[in-house]
């Protein structure tokens, strides 16, 4: 009997499907053995001057150990079958020593697929277990806990409770504290466009303005906008240039976990955690018309590449279900243009192409076959033809000014075929050179500059990635660490940093500017890159960073001035009626914050002496419309408003931010008044029965009803795309102003 150990039991359920009755699998669990949780476990021998780690097995998996060494007893061979990977590499090296086994008389087989014919593969091809792997696997997690087990405890005698720190989630933290940094310390820019439509309803940019070329922030006031709006109405416009270019749309490159993540989370929806999960259980076995199996490949790689015989597996599903005009004359090859390391050998596809979508669906569960059906299609689309792009240009050419529009068609689909185009076509009408054009519509825009966007979970990777932080197994496990330690909260798929997100890493900024520069933690990543490559000796890299974070640790709590107050205030927290409240400091000033965090949130602000900062309340000549009680301001986000002081038994608010303006028109739903209201989104109609009432409309509605079918709502007018329509309050369908007006 011979037995394979491999890490999940998903997994060795599916591989022992596939064997015969001379094998059995067993799984690991992941890792059986490791640095103890509750002490430090790394000594520094004196002797050979190295960092010595001291591993052992937690209790709970003892009797996983237990069971691998009984059936190890009885076993002719063993089979390390850990996945492919230095975290599978070290695994199978410390199953090896938990069972009294040395790791080099052990064969150890890999396979970044779980089917029939590559676990036979593996079988016939079994090599040793890759001792530079694993050092470089060991490299890391020693210097996590190096920094983890020594910085944590710092920031938490200095900070507060619960905080921690480590190599890559401090230097991530940075970006997104940099970041909401460069939103606070953005100042906008005003600009102003000419939005022009020529006759018959062309959109055309304005280019040139008495031969300067015109950008994005060219026109910076109403002055200058109004002058050349005026210039443009008295100009005399010709059709100067038409050109038509034929542009490719190159197909996408197979997955890996980074593009992987980020593509299920702008079109699924999903978080990297989320990805990660379903990804495992595809991996790991499903099942299918064939029994239970493995369908996609291995999903922790940074790789691109592919197994020849996939591609030409694929190639010949292409020529059959699209013909010969979707397949290229060679195979397409992708390579990685990101920095790091190449942790597995193969891009993410799936393993049995027959599997496909439609078949899947009777087979996987609802998310399952959402990512699959993304993995499937993707890797169609990787090895097709180019789509085909017509891009049209019109330039519109007058005495001083100069437009220009722009169109394009899709002559050749493509890729298209199997992922599905996501830009219409925007088609010019046909014109000549020479002609006269007539100005349908010119109307000058005030805009302002925006600041960048917070980062979302899936940015935020793509920035890990081509940044060289971490590798693919740490992204989703870093952004989750940041969360559960409220460095960040995550609102509307926004990354957003929290107070005390601001306080670790000024602290760490001025004390351990390395540990948070993304060029030392990216350049560290090369480093464990060279240790497994052979290059580089682990414990030299250890060591040298070793001696200098202690001396920063050390220096640190000697410089480093605490931000907790040693007095408490000796009063219990009001809101878990359990804590002391503690007077601290933060970037607004004094507060008090109960002792009891991260359980307990509570928070108010002070004065130095711990006494609470009653919020200001300025009463206004105005009693509630519901319960009759003074109405007073009150501040918010989106400035001030009007509050009943009777709050919390009458939440009645108003607005004092925009006009007060009453509607003629009654509230369609329920037949009330409807005001125009204000909003962190602007200026909105609703009905004043709210909450019994939710009617809201951004425009004010008429009596005009929607005649689309099955639609209750009514019309209101506003400008879209240079037009006068009316769009209905519900289903958002817009009909010309024109249309209407003469009915």
């Amino acid at each position: 009997m011979n037995l394979i150990i491999v890490e999940s039991p998903a997994k060795a359920r599916t591989i022992k499907n596939f064997l015969g009755k001379g094998y059995d699998v067993i799984a690991s669990k992941g890792h059986i053995r490791d640095l103890p949780k509750s002490r430090f476990g790394i000594t520094l021998d004196e002797e050979t001057h190295e960092l010595v780690p001291k591993y052992s097995v937690a209790k709970e998996n003892a009797a996983t150990v237990k069971e691998i060494k009984e059936k190890a007893k009885k076993a002719d061979i063993i089979y390390i079958a850990t996945d492919e990977d230095r975290e599978g590499e070290a695994i199978g090296w410390h199953i090896a020593h938990a069972i009294k086994k040395d790791p080099e008389t052990l064969p150890r087989i890999v396979f970044h697929e779980i089917t029939k014919t590559a676990i036979k593969h593996a079988l016939d091809n079994a090599r040793k277990i890759d001792m530079d792997m694993v050092n470089a696997q060991q490299a890391r997690r020693l210097l996590d806990r190096i920094v983890g087990y020594k910085l944590s405890p710092l920031l938490a005698s200095k900070i507060q409770k619960g905080l921690s720190g480590g190599r890559v989630q401090s230097s991530t933290l940075k970006l997104v504290v940099d970041r909401e940094r460069e939103i606070k310390a953005f100042v906008p820019q005003e600009y102003w466009t000419i939005d022009t439509l020529f006759k018959p309803n062309i959109e055309a940019n304005l280019i040139k303005h008495k031969e300067q070329k015109i950008s994005k922030l060219s026109i910076e006031n109403k002055e200058q906008a109004e002058a050349i709006t005026q210039s443009v109405k008295n100009d005399d416009f010709k059709i100067a240039k038409i050109e038509t270019k034929q542009r490719k749309s190159a197909t996408p490159p197979p997955f890996m976990t980074s593009t992987l993540q980020q593509t299920a989370s702008s079109k699924l929806g999903f978080t990297p955690k989320r990805t990660m999960m379903i990804a495992q259980t595809l991996y790991e076995g499903v099942k299918t018309p064939d029994g239970t199996s493995g369908v996609i490949t291995y999903m922790r790689t940074d790789s691109l590449n592919l197994a020849q015989e996939a591609i030409g597996a694929v190639r010949g599903i292409i020529e059959n279900r699209y013909g010969k005009k979707y397949l290229p004359k060679a195979p397409k090859v992708y390579t990685k243009k990101s920095k790091g390391a190449q942790e597995a050998h193969e891009a993410i596809r799936p393993t049995m192409l027959q599997f496909t979508p439609e078949v899947a669906q009777k087979f996987l569960k609802a998310d399952e076959i959402k990512l699959y059906r993304l993995i499937y299609e993707r890797f169609m689309a990787c090895q097709m033809e180019d789509a085909l792009f017509e891009q049209q240009s019109i330039i519109f050419k007058g005495n001083e000014n100069e437009y220009r529009a722009s169109g394009r068609k899709l002559i050749f689909d493509g890729f298209y075929a199997v992922t599905g185009a996501e830009d219409k076509d925007k088609l010019l009408p046909t014109l000549k050179e020479g002609d006269k054009a007539e100005i349908q519509n010119v109307k000058p825009e005030q805009h302002f500059t925006e600041p960048p966007s917070r980062y979302s979970e899936a940015s935020l990777i793509k920035k890990l990635e081509s940044e060289g932080v971490g590798r693919p197994s740490t992204y989703a496990p870093t952004i989750a660490t940041l969360s559960s330690r409220t460095y960040v909260t995550i609102e509307k798929k926004q990354i957003i940093p929290t107070e005390i997100a601001f306080t670790v890493t000024e602290i760490l900024e001025k004390n351990f500017s390395n540990i948070v520069d993304i060029n030392f933690t990216a350049e560290m990543e090369e480093e464990l890159d060279e240790v497994a490559e052979g290059k580089v000796d682990w414990q030299k890299l250890l060591l040298e960073f070793y001696e200098k974070f202690m001396k920063q640790i050390e220096e640190g709590k000697e410089n480093i001035v605490s931000l907790k107050l040693a007095k408490p205030l000796g009063r219990t927290c009001p809101k878990c009626g359990e804590h002391e409240l503690l007077l601290r400091s933060g970037r607004f000033g004094n507060f008090i914050a109960c002792s009891g965090f991260p359980k307990c949130k509570y928070t108010q602000q002070c004065d130095e002496e711990g006494n609470p900062q009653e919020k200001k309340e300025t009463a206004a000549d105005e009693k509630c419309d519901k319960c009759g009680a003074d109405m007073i301001i009150k501040n918010g986000r989106n400035g001030e408003f009007l509050a009943c002081s009777n709050y919390p038994d009458c939440k009645n608010t108003k607005s004092i931010n925009v006009e007060e303006k009453v509607s003629e028109t009654p509230c369609p739903d329920c037949g009330g008044k409807i005001s125009l209201k204000n909003s962190r989104r602007g200026p909105f109609w609703g009905c004043e029965n709210y909450p019994d009432c939710k009617f809201i409309s951004k425009f004010e509605p008429t009596t005009i009803k929607c005649k689309e079918k099955g639609c209750s709502g009514v019309l209101a007018p506003r400008t879209y795309r240079n037009k006068e329509v009316y769009e209905c309050v519900k289903c958002k369908a817009r009909t010309p102003r024109e249309e209407i007006d003469e009915a």
